[in-house]
């Protein structure tokens, strides 16, 4: 992982993060639209349209720059192609982060959400020097969770019926990793 503060990117052996522009917003809108991602995120609207695209992305530098919250579109190093979008928060009073990703489904199984997940934590330690990352996902997406474990984080528990989606409620399970447990990736 090597980030460069001038330009706000992460580089890894085959993405680059970065923030998003407007110019991300019809993939963006185009990946999100997506029964199977909605199914599996907690805030993502669904039909998901441009003008969501548009609002969220709005925000993003802002956060960025004021180290409220970092979010990276998720792109090809060489191609520059979009596949998903990944974040962390910053919570200063307590040193610590949660991680959120999506992957658009054309582009599970690749290990794009891993490597880039991998990479936003060792940004978390080395250049925010977190105490702690964690991340939730819901029971009945153990995909997510093994993306959580293969990253280094350990299951911590689970939310019963923590929250509400579709007029169900949901379970979640908690995952983290503390900055002394991380290895650093090549």
């Amino acid at each position: 992982m090597t980030y460069n503060p001038a330009t706000q990117t992460i580089k890894t052996s085959r993405l680059l993060l970065r923030l998003f522009t407007n110019d991300d917003a019809s993939r963006v809108a185009e990946l999100c639209n997506n029964d199977n991602i909605y199914k599996n995120t907690l805030y993502l609207p669904f039909p998901y349209k441009m003008e969501d695209a548009l609002s969220w992305i709005r925000l993003h530098s802002h956060y960025f720059n004021e180290n409220k919250k970092y979010e990276f579109a998720i792109t090809d190093k060489v191609s520059g192609e979009l596949y998903g979008a990944i974040a962390l928060s910053n919570n200063h009073l307590f040193n610590h982060g949660e991680l959120a990703y999506w992957v658009g489904e054309e582009y599970w199984g690749k290990g794009y959400g891993t490597e880039a997940a991998k990479a936003v934590i060792d940004f978390a330690f080395k250049e925010k020097q977190y105490q702690k990352v964690f991340a939730r996902c819901f029971l009945s997406n153990p995909a997510s969770g093994r993306v959580l474990e293969k990253v280094g984080m350990k299951k911590e528990g689970i939310l019963r019926q923590h929250v509400k989606k579709e007029n169900e409620y949901i379970d979640l399970v908690c995952y983290g990793i503390l900055s002394h447990e991380a290895a650093p990736s090549p």
